[in-house]
């Protein structure tokens, strides 16, 4: 899976960088990113380990959320079956 964009500027500088300042859970963090570039197509999101993906919903409609702590969501949108863009690190709840 292609990373298009990140929103997130210290989840960007992890991504690029490995430094992992201003980012909670780094070493879940790196599994999560890990997982997401390593899936084939969208749909194996889906399969275990899946950290609790899911679509949002409301006006949230077409961002996909991973759970990273209790709090705090990796969140994106789909771009085509194989790239995900608008990464961010955010607390929505």
């Amino acid at each position: 899976m292609e990373i298009e964009s990140i929103r997130h500027k210290a989840l960007r500088r992890f991504v690029e960088t490995g430094k992992a300042k201003g980012v909670i859970e780094p070493v879940r963090m790196a599994r999560i990113l890990e997982f997401v570039v390593a899936a084939r197509s969208f749909e194996r999101l889906y399969e275990p380990p899946n950290f609790g993906f899911h679509p949002l919903t409301g006006d949230r409609a077409g961002t996909f959320s991973v759970t990273v702590t209790r709090n705090w969501r990796l969140t994106f949108t789909k771009v085509d079956e194989n790239t995900i863009a608008d990464l961010d690190l955010e607390d929505y709840h």
